[in-house]
């Protein structure tokens, strides 16, 4: 007796078949999608915060007191700390020619 099972697949019906992926039927497609109200297949732009110019990032390891004096300095001009390096940076390169 060969009962059929009510949830069973009959693996032997599948059949593989290639996507069409020429340009007339991307376009086809894609006119059936817009009439439907599906958007763009181009992906969204992303979302969130613009990458920032000063990408570079050090954690440099400085005893308390220097940086205290170097987030003191910041405050007090209202900028990063990040700027108070990229200055003391520049001093040094300037007085220390390559």
């Amino acid at each position: 007796m060969t009962e059929k099972k009510p949830f069973a697949i009959d693996v032997g019906k599948l059949r593989s078949r290639e996507k069409v992926a020429s340009a007339s039927a991307v376009e086809r497609v894609d006119r059936v999608a817009a009439d439907h109200g599906f958007i763009a297949r181009e992906p969204a732009k992303r979302r969130g915060r613009l990458p920032s110019p000063r990408t570079g990032q050090l954690h440099a390891k400085v005893f308390p007191n220097v940086s205290d004096e170097i987030a003191k300095e910041a405050t007090r001009r209202g900028v990063t700390q990040g700027v108070v390096i990229e200055e003391a940076w520049k001093l040094y390169k300037e007085n220390n020619p390559v």
